[in-house]
């Protein structure tokens, strides 16, 4: 390969792909990988697509399986607040040096393929394609024995779906990028049943209920056998021995606080898995360990499970970014994971009720994200995200209004100057969301201001 460009040269060219988004074809990542000698055959690999979920649930996967030994990958999007957040090689996030070496490696399989429009033309390589092939290569360039891939979006057409996972896994299923997956739930569940071919063991998440036979249907049409995840006592789609079984045993009563969950495997029993998170993630940590059983294909090492279960963090979701007064950063971007949110802060704060910093993009149901957290927040403060795809702050105050009936205590044009004023409220804790966008700009906001 030529010489690595520099990380900002690197940025600059995904700058320049950023503008042409999706191609409804697996042709652009399958070239790439092509011309970098078929990356993803060098290790197994398993796939996680969902609604909601899908980040923590591969975040939780790839503790698990780097505690039963070897090295594992993990490729997740988007990043909260740079570009090498994506990728993760035994637990931990490659430096700029190496993320430059992953996208000079792609960009140079590109020019090879287009020339000189290979990226920042409508015929380019998308960004999406270029990160995921690089982060492929740069799986193989260190060895690792596994890669756990979060879809980015979908399924059917996602550059990740380059990959012949041994576990086709799905968190759920919601209402979310409609205008490209579909308008109906039963619609975008056949984009994310995609990902379930012969070979792959598929994974049926809590979230895939009402929507299980789609997931089903695509299974037996592979010839491979579905397992789901279900709470103690509900319903399982699948027979009771490809079942995997949890319940939550102790619920945070304080903002960082720990879940405990006992989880009841197919190969084999887990209890008392604590995660510091709210209860939220213990399906996702169920999830996981069937993800991660399916993989390996018996059971978990229990010590070595629960030592790398209760060092893990969830990056942006109701993270705990200030201690006192608490400062929570969640990048719910829908109603469905506004709800859960809102959950989490019922369980976070018994006694009180803390303000709310929302920042939405335009192209999100930001009266349902209203209507979900309202009713567990006090004072609602709107703000505006750097991003071209923002909803302005001015069009956010409005919708509180009328989903509230009452204005929002305060309207600010950026994430600095909300956090620089004082906020209504906050005294108990602030929780800042509406997208993964303002999560993560709140955090480097929060830490430059010390």
């Amino acid at each position: 390969m030529e010489s690595p460009l520099t990380f900002d040269e690197v940025l600059a060219e995904l700058s320049r792909a950023l503008v042409f988004g999706i191609h409804p074809s697996l042709e652009g990542v399958t070239a790439l990988c092509r011309v970098l000698g078929d990356p993803q055959d060098s290790f197994a690999s398993v796939q996680i697509t969902g609604t909601n979920g899908k980040s923590s649930t591969a975040r939780a996967t790839a503790a698990l399986l780097g505690a039963q030994g070897g090295v594992v990958g993990l490729y997740t999007s988007p990043e909260l607040e740079r570009y090498p957040e994506r990728m993760e090689i035994g637990g931990k996030v490659v430096s700029d040096e190496e993320f430059a070496r992953g996208v000079s490696a792609a960009l140079y399989a590109a020019r090879e393929l287009r020339g000189a429009d290979a990226v920042g033309t409508d015929t380019g390589f998308t960004e999406f394609e270029l990160l995921t092939a690089a982060a492929l290569w740069l799986f193989r360039e260190r060895g690792v024995d596994a890669a756990v891939l979060e879809v980015g979006m979908g399924g059917r057409w996602d550059a990740t779906s380059i990959v012949s996972p041994v576990v086709s896994a799905i968190t759920g299923v919601g209402l979310d990028h409609m205008a490209i997956l579909g308008d109906t739930v039963q619609a975008i569940a056949a984009e994310k049943a995609a990902i379930v071919r012969a070979g792959s063991i598929p994974v049926l998440g809590p979230g895939t209920v009402g929507v299980e036979e789609v997931f089903l249907e695509r299974a037996r049409s592979a010839g491979v056998p579905a397992r789901a995840v279900r709470p103690d006592g509900d319903p399982s789609p699948v027979d009771e021995a490809l079942t995997v079984r949890y319940s939550v045993v102790r619920r945070p009563d304080r903002p960082g606080g720990q879940t405990v969950v006992d989880v009841t495997g197919v190969h084999a029993s887990y209890p008392g898995l604590a995660v510091g998170a709210p209860s939220y993630q213990a399906a996702n940590v169920a999830t996981a360990v069937a993800i991660a059983e399916a993989a390996l294909g018996g059971p978990l090492d229990l010590s070595a499970s629960r030592e790398a279960l209760g060092v893990l963090t969830f990056p942006g979701r109701f993270e705990l970014v200030r201690v006192a007064p608490p400062i929570l950063v969640d990048g719910s971007h829908n109603p469905q994971a506004a709800a859960v949110l809102a959950q989490a802060v019922r369980e976070a704060f018994p006694e009180g009720r803390p303000a709310l910093l929302l920042g939405v993009l335009a192209e999100k149901d930001a009266r349902g994200i209203v209507a979900a957290l309202a009713p567990v927040v006090s004072d609602i403060v709107i703000t505006q995200p750097v991003s071209r795809r923002a909803l302005s702050a001015d069009l956010l105050a409005e919708v509180v209004e009328e989903v509230t009936g009452t204005p929002p205590a305060a309207v600010y044009d950026s994430l600095p100057d909300a956090l620089s004023k004082p906020i209504p409220g906050a005294s108990v804790g602030l929780v800042i969301t509406g997208s993964l966008t303002t999560a993560g700009q709140a955090r480097q906001v929060l830490r430059e201001m010390g």
